[in-house]
């Protein structure tokens, strides 16, 4: 495997370059979707790239147009940039050399994970050199006293979550793309996924990080210490920071108990005003041991059981919510949620519902809702959108841009984990429509400020929402952020055009 990549490579650059597939070429390129003009910055020459061969080795250096296409072009296949050069670094020190090399000749760089961002935060948008993390996956330790973690950045999410599953400990972190998508990444967006009800943000499960900043100086924030008083929390400031402060190189993650008991709910429900009292019905009944309320409508399902496949779990409704539970005592779990159901059925609130407590069936739901994003890809164009609203506007939205768009989309589906207030808001067409995008935005923006809101729930700004950023953060606030981008990279080469106008 490795002979065969060292082999493209090698191809690459001496010049027998392919042209991108028929697919990506359809891809907007983001810099003329978006706008927006090429910065200051130096363009790679052949002095450069003998620099690079000397730090990561040719193997390691990809220039083929063709072999650069899945590094340009966004996952949702919504926005594609225009590097020419990616970089697979894979230690510390070769980071370090890398960002020395391009600070000192003002060569923009994009860092990059499993390249599973929803906003056009981990692609180019011009020819910015990529560096992927991708060859530094490996676990470096696992404290399974304290049940700390350390780790390389570019470890899958998914490989990691096996990996402890065998000391009986689980990730603190479940998304729906956990199978490609890296540690340092969900790092560098703050994600939240599937059960940040049960186990909080990144901003409380990381004890420590390595990055490399835009001079090539490597930050040692490392530490298993969970409590460490000792000055500025600089670790905070990287989580989030969508990879325009530093590339993180390595984690410190407090892992979770694995639960010894899971069970899951599937229930149907006829209006948004039942699903609210039903999320607040489980609130009261399941307390400890709710894990996860993910919310969905039915279009969701009709997209997943058309493009992925499955079974339609319990008959046809308006909406339904997957709710689970995780525990140490599945007698009692199961006895909980059985009676929380039994409840709910009987006040009217759900007409109808399904319970797993077997693994095969968990998993069977669960993949209902997780391939919800995956579903919408197969519909031509998809323009994903990510926020967090009061539960009483929660699903007034959807309805808003349903009345707003008629028959221009396919579909529009509203769903996502509605016991943290996040809605995702999927809408797609059969090919991208400017006028669609136009009717989008700013005004599901503009409508989310107004509802207070965030316009951001957990995928980041990146360049999607850059230009919006000012919905929710106040001037004052916008502005310390950007002393702090200076501070950090002075020649703003980490990311640029991402998260700020």
């Amino acid at each position: 495997m490795l002979k065969l990549m060292c082999v493209a490579s090698r191809r690459s650059l001496i010049g027998r370059a392919s042209p991108l597939s028929t697919k990506a070429a359809k891809v907007p390129i983001l810099a003329e979707k978006y706008g927006i003009s090429r910065g200051d910055f130096a363009e790679v020459d052949a002095s450069d790239l003998a620099m690079f061969k000397d730090i990561v080795g040719e193997c390691n250096i990809i220039t083929s147009e063709s072999d650069l296409e899945p590094y340009n072009v966004e996952w949702l296949n919504t926005g594609r940039g225009q590097s020419r050069v990616v970089l697979r670094p894979g230690s510390t020190e070769q980071v370090s050399s890398i960002m020395k090399h391009c600070n000192h000749r003002s060569l923009a760089v994009v860092p990059q994970g499993g390249n599973t961002g929803l906003v056009g935060g981990s692609v180019s948008v011009f020819d910015e050199i990529v560096v992927s993390l991708n060859r530094m996956n490996q676990i470096i330790s696992l404290n399974e006293t304290s049940g700390i973690l350390t780790c390389d950045s570019g470890c899958v999410l998914e490989a990691l979550d096996n990996a402890v599953a065998e000391k009986g400990l689980t990730m603190p972190l479940d998304l729906g793309a956990k199978g490609s998508c890296h540690i340092g990444g969900n790092l560098s967006t703050n994600a939240g996924g599937l059960r940040l009800l049960r186990y909080g943000s990144l901003h409380g499960s990381v004890v420590g990080l390595e990055a490399v900043l835009a001079d090539g100086t490597v930050m040692d924030c490392l530490s298993e210490m969970r409590k460490d008083n000792t000055g500025y929390d600089l670790k905070q400031l990287l989580i989030g920071s969508e990879g325009t402060l530093g590339i993180i190189t390595k984690v410190n993650i407090l892992l979770a108990p694995r639960p010894q008991a899971v069970n899951v709910a599937f229930l149907g429900v006829q209006s948004f005003d039942e699903v609210k009292e039903v999320y607040k019905s489980a609130r009261k009944m399941l307390g400890e041991i709710i894990s996860a309320v993910e919310f969905m409508e039915h279009a969701c399902l009709e997209l997943v059981t058309k493009h992925v496949g499955g079974e339609q779990a319990i008959s046809r409704h308006p909406f339904y919510l997957l709710i689970e539970t995780s525990g140490s005592n599945q007698t009692h779990d199961e006895e909980k949620l059985s009676k929380f159901v039994e409840f709910v059925l009987g006040e009217g609130l759900v007409t109808d519902g399904t319970i797993a407590t077997d693994g095969a069936k968990i998993k069977a739901l669960w993949k209902l809702r997780e391939s919800i994003a995956e579903s919408t890809r197969h519909e031509g164009t998809c323009y994903h959108y990510d926020f967090s609203l009061p539960l009483d506007n929660y699903y007034e939205l959807v309805e808003a841009m349903k009345a707003r768009l008629g028959q221009l989309s396919t579909y529009v589906v509203g769903y996502g984990h509605i016991g943290d207030g996040n809605l995702h808001l999927n809408i797609t067409s059969n090919g991208y429509s400017e006028e669609i995008q136009k009717l989008i935005e700013p005004f599901a923006f503009d409508w989310t400020s107004n509802h207070n809101g965030s316009i951001s729930a957990e995928h980041g700004i990146g360049m999607q929402k850059s230009h919006y950023l000012s919905h929710s953060k106040s001037k004052e606030a916008i502005a310390m952020m950007k002393k702090i981008k200076a501070s950090f990279d002075p020649k703003g080469i980490l990311n640029p055009y991402k998260l700020f106008q």
